[in-house]
């Protein structure tokens, strides 16, 4: 399991949800492995491949909801050849579940730009949060 700050995430989360008029439902972290998270893709999006995150929306107006399934595995895949560390690729990923919830797509034209910026800007925060700022 990784180590994250719950109490930190959860605020940061909060925050991100907040600025885009959303408020934190329920939501659920599945941490998993490789192997786990290619089932998931299989059997309920039809896509035989791997990948870092599926998230499961079940937002209802404005409280967001889901279950974010993470695959481990991946994550610490994609922070080794971006050469990042993997805490904060860890939290790359969870925000990007989060902004799924909160409406943003990213697999239209120009829309994985915006998700970035989105993802971006939200880590900054996360960073601002954890040096008091």
């Amino acid at each position: 399991m990784p180590s994250l700050d719950q109490a930190k995430v959860s605020e940061w989360v909060d925050c991100v949800a907040r600025s885009y008029g959303k408020k934190l439902g329920r939501v659920t972290y599945i941490f998993v492995g490789d192997e786990r998270i290619l089932e998931v893709n299989r059997q309920f999006l039809g896509h035989d491949y791997f990948t870092d995150i599926i998230t499961f929306d079940y937002t209802e107006r404005e409280y967001i909801s889901g279950d974010l399934f993470i695959s481990l595995d991946t994550v610490r895949t994609n922070a080794e050849q971006l050469g990042v560390p993997y805490e904060n690729e860890l939290h790359r990923i969870v925000i990007h579940g989060i902004l799924h919830l909160c409406g943003i797509n990213d697999k239209g034209p120009g829309e994985r730009e915006v998700m970035e910026a989105a993802e971006n800007k939200a880590l900054a925060l996360l960073a601002s949060m954890k040096t008091g700022q």
